[in-house]
């Protein structure tokens, strides 16, 4: 399975299909907030949502939908990356509700060396979300850091740092 591209791997105009999808649970979406502090009754207060939004009903918090598209990348996108360097734009485009299942994809839209290290470069990519009705519900645009095969090769190839399995000692005799 492949984990991450290396700069070489990346050609402007690919488009990833991140696979699963995700269906987001109300159990998903409120462990989200609580982690991260949002208390919007939006979010959290059925009652709330159901009596005084134009929705009638819980919105999942946008910010669980882009961390789940960006999570969903890491494969594809930036499963060997050196840093993320920069969030450029990021777009809730529609509401995601709880039981909606969330696909996502990638399009490389540039690749730049680095200007002071040769065995790095960036990728500039658009990940798009969207419901399982094709809905769009979520766009961003990042930069990613990316290692070169040289770099790759020249720490210890894919997976540096892995254990290797020993072997079981053998037993004394008494």
């Amino acid at each position: 399975m492949q984990f991450g591209r290396t700069y070489e791997e990346f050609t402007i105009g690919d488009v990833y299909k991140h696979w699963p999808g995700k269906t987001v649970t109300e159990y998903d979406d409120h462990l989200f907030c609580l982690l991260t502090m949002n208390h919007h009754p939006l979010h959290m207060d059925s009652n709330y949502a159901e009596k005084t939004t134009d929705f009638g009903k819980n919105v999942v918090v946008g910010n669980y939908i882009y961390s789940l598209l960006l999570g969903m990348s890491v494969p594809d996108v930036s499963g060997k990356a050196i840093a993320n360097l920069e969030i450029e734009s990021l777009r809730h485009v529609a509401p995601t509700f709880h039981g909606d299942t969330i696909y996502g994809e990638t399009t490389v839209l540039d690749k730049t060396p680095s200007k002071s290290k040769s065995d790095r470069g960036i990728v500039y990519v658009e990940t798009k979300g969207y419901k399982q009705d094709g809905t769009l519900v979520c766009v961003f645009r990042r930069k990613v850091m990316v290692p070169t095969a040289t770099y790759i090769k020249e720490r210890g190839g894919e997976q540096p740092g892995r254990p290797e399995l020993q072997a079981p000692a053998a037993k004394k005799e008494k």
